[in-house]
């Protein structure tokens, strides 16, 4: 009786038994004891004086034999439970965890409580070699040499590791072996980010081929930026794209007095304003579709809200798309970015930032070239001539491809593996840069912050990457096998494309600036007055829709501009009146299937 009024008043009886802890098991133990404590008090006090010896072993070996009996009881409860559970005729999936600490264990108890997640733990993997063969809690821990063994033996599936600090040396070279022995890798978020301190199934997720390429977090100096956007009204052209849209979301937590959202496109900007509406309902953001092209519709933009510091991502980017569509190219990347920046000059802007490319560097198709001229003028303005109160700093910021963006490699690839494949890849030996939209606008902001006006800021992209290694380890992160699940197909290279990427024209070269990710480059500078004259002979063959005097003038801006792989490459190095005619022929629209870029 004494044990029971215990128990009950210690809630003994409240608890699930299939989720006994360490907890619950002292709970039980003190019940135990103190039901013991008081009923040997009682005993040798009231009821049997002199019999104390016998009474107290007694009470020991009930306190003893209660305890074990309950323990085994609550355990035996909970290993039924997960049998059951375990025994539901589904296959289970065999997995290794990363690490063995105490995360590690809540990885684990998490797994074999969800009711969702059908998993078989076969071990721990840590690249501490002084753990190997211990057991936490009745599993094994193995080291990374190890994983090949494991995957032969058990024929493990799948890999889980926290989503964080994935750049680390050791957690690479894990994640490397998976992929090599065919051991797919699933990520989860800290147990801190657990919803209601349980793991969802939906937030196992696959590693992305982001997550593999990600480097260490950038280091930016927070209040030097704070201190360049707090309190200023900001514009972002294309504020709706890949790039434009998260400047948006990085420069809106600098907390600027109001930034203008510009883009053409109608309903990524809807969805953009409803975004920023509800994740930042405090910051006065105005929503302006414009075409950057339109001189007059981007003058109201000026006059209606007076941008101090502009931030010019409004570009065409495909280079595919430009090679088939070059007075496009022209008017949106020469012309539109003219338009913003003389407006900027006309109406006192602080800065002006350009988003510019790579492919802007020795450029090989009309992309690359138009953005070059983009550059090229508005490096300039700060030398016009007769006018010394030029105000507005203009930046440049150049950088390689983003991971994610809209149209790029990625998200295509993504989508090419959920239909079975092939992936198609350009070129066996095709490489290039990539960075984060998140660190990339990171950099953007910082360079702006540094920048004086009429430089080039130049990132540190890492080391180039061969985009037949990323359509294979992006088969691989499926948990598929290439060429033998899905196939890779070699297309050749297209128009204006060429196999690498570089970040310095010829005669330029880089100075350091304090972020040790971001370099100056000492860039060739051109006279204001020849350059605007240049450009508006440019213009001019562009509104006629003169493709072929557009593409010879360009290559006249840009002497370095020699086209590859493209009907344009006819105009090097070649008499153009012998070559004319036919290049005219092949590019009259009637016979020519053009694709207009959105």
């Amino acid at each position: 009786m004494i044990a029971f009024i215990v128990m009950f008043i210690m809630h003994i009886h409240t608890g699930f038994l299939r989720y006994s802890n360490m907890t619950d098991l002292v709970r039980v133990f003190g019940s135990v004891l103190l039901s013991s404590v008081i009923y040997l008090i009682c005993v040798n006090l009231w009821l049997m004086p002199g019999n104390e010896t016998t009474i107290n072993f007694i009470v020991m070996v009930n306190v003893s034999i209660s305890s074990m009996t309950l323990f085994i009881f609550r355990f035996a409860v909970k290993g039924l439970f997960v049998f059951i559970k375990n025994d539901s005729g589904a296959k289970k999936t065999r997995v290794l965890i990363y690490g063995s600490d105490a995360e590690a264990l809540f990885i684990k108890h998490g797994l074999q409580r969800s009711v969702q997640a059908k998993f078989t733990i076969i071990g721990f993997i840590d690249d501490d070699y002084g753990k190997k063969n211990l057991e936490l809690q009745g599993t094994k821990v193995y080291d990374l040499k190890s994983l090949e063994k494991l995957k032969r033996k058990y024929n493990v599936e799948k890999l889980i590791i926290l989503n964080q600090d994935l750049d680390e040396k050791s957690k690479k070279i894990a994640i490397e072996k998976c992929l090599a022995f065919g051991i797919q890798v699933l990520t989860i978020p800290p147990t801190d980010q657990w919803l209601f301190g349980k793991l969802n199934f939906n937030q196992i997720k696959n590693l992305k081929i982001e997550d593999l390429l990600q480097r260490k977090p950038i280091q930016v100096e927070l209040d030097h930026i704070s201190r360049d956007l707090l309190g200023k009204r900001i514009l972002i052209t294309g504020a709706a794209g890949s790039i434009g849209s998260e400047i948006v979301n990085q420069v809106i937590r600098y907390k600027p007095s109001m930034v203008i959202l510009c883009d053409q496109a109608e309903t990524p900007l809807h969805y953009l304003s409803l975004q920023v509406a509800e994740t930042f309902p405090n910051v006065v953001a105005n929503i302006f579709i414009a075409d950057v092209t339109n001189y007059d519709r981007m003058s109201k933009l000026f006059l209606d809200y007076r941008p101090e510091i502009i931030f010019h991502a409004a570009a065409y980017k495909h280079v595919p798309m430009m090679e088939e569509n070059p007075t496009e190219a022209v008017h949106n990347n020469v012309l539109g970015t003219k338009n913003v920046a003389d407006l900027a000059v006309s109406f006192d802007c602080e800065k002006f930032v350009m988003i510019s490319t790579d492919k802007a560097v020795n450029p090989t198709n009309i992309m690359g070239a138009s953005k070059r001229i983009a550059e090229i003028y508005i490096q300039s303005i700060k030398r016009i001539p007769g006018n010394n109160q030029v105000k507005t700093r203009f930046i440049t910021t150049r950088f390689g491809n983003v991971l994610g963006s809209n149209g790029s490699v990625v998200p295509r690839f993504a989508e090419q593996i959920e239909k079975g494949g092939p992936l198609t890849v350009t070129h066996p030996e095709i490489t290039r840069y990539f960075m984060t939209i998140p660190e990339a606008v990171q950099l953007v902001l910082e360079a702006a912050t540094i920048g004086k006006g009429g430089e080039i800021f130049i990132f540190d992209m890492g080391e180039p990457v061969k985009i037949a290694d990323l359509a294979r380890n992006m088969i691989k992160l499926a948990g598929l096998q290439p060429d033998k699940d899905i196939k890779i197909v070699y297309t050749g290279l297209r128009p204006g494309e060429k196999l690498y990427e570089e970040l310095l024209n010829d005669g330029e070269s880089t100075l350091p600036t304090y972020h040790e990710k971001i370099r100056i480059s000492k860039v060739i500078t051109n006279n204001y007055n020849d350059v605007l004259i240049d450009i508006k002979e440019l213009i001019a063959l562009n509104n006629r829709n003169d493709i072929l005097g557009v593409v010879k003038k360009m290559k006249s801006i840009v002497p370095e501009y020699i086209s590859n792989n493209s009907t344009f490459g006819e105009l090097d190095g070649a008499p153009c009146d012998n070559i004319l005619s036919g290049l005219q022929a092949s590019l009259d629209p009637p016979k020519r299937k053009t694709v207009r870029s959105a």
